[in-house]
């Protein structure tokens, strides 16, 4: 993978976190319960630090973060937000389950790619992205089946 290919990939992965980022504010401001509804806006806080990681690696890169993502990704992800927010939150939780089981499978495949061909910074901010889409995937999976109960 070139340089070119990277700054590419790493801009698909900067239009999907900031589609996150507006999906889980919408999702935030739409729940009625109050530990949901915050779970969701520090989940859009994180997802944010990714934004800005990815943003500021494509900038080191020589490349420029997507401007399309910048108008696109926050239209879709408010509107995504609302309509699940209106499914109930059981369907808006196995959406966000698969959006981050997404966002896994292709940094996994991201990482493996670039894993001793580019410095150690993209690796790291590739994994920690890893982990955290892990973790609220789990979170969700979590709050699921607390819900089933």
């Amino acid at each position: 993978m070139d340089k070119e290919q990277l700054i590419s990939k790493l801009n698909w992965f900067y239009s999907f976190e900031l589609n996150q980022v507006d999906l889980y504010t919408s999702q935030s401001k739409s729940t009625e319960d109050d530990y949901i509804a915050l779970a969701f806006e520090r989940i859009a806080y994180i997802e944010q630090q990714h934004v800005d990681n990815i943003g500021n690696k494509i900038k080191k890169l020589g490349g420029k973060p997507t401007a399309l993502g910048d108008v696109v990704a926050p239209i879709i992800g408010k509107t995504l937000g609302k309509v699940l927010a209106l499914s109930g939150i059981g369907n808006l939780l196995k959406v966000n389950i698969l959006l981050e089981q997404k966002a896994m499978k292709d940094y996994k495949e991201l990482i493996h790619s670039v894993k001793g061909k580019y410095d150690n910074e993209v690796v790291k901010i590739l994994q920690s992205n890893l982990i955290d889409e892990d973790l609220h995937a789990a979170w969700f999976n979590n709050k699921l089946l607390e819900l089933k109960k």
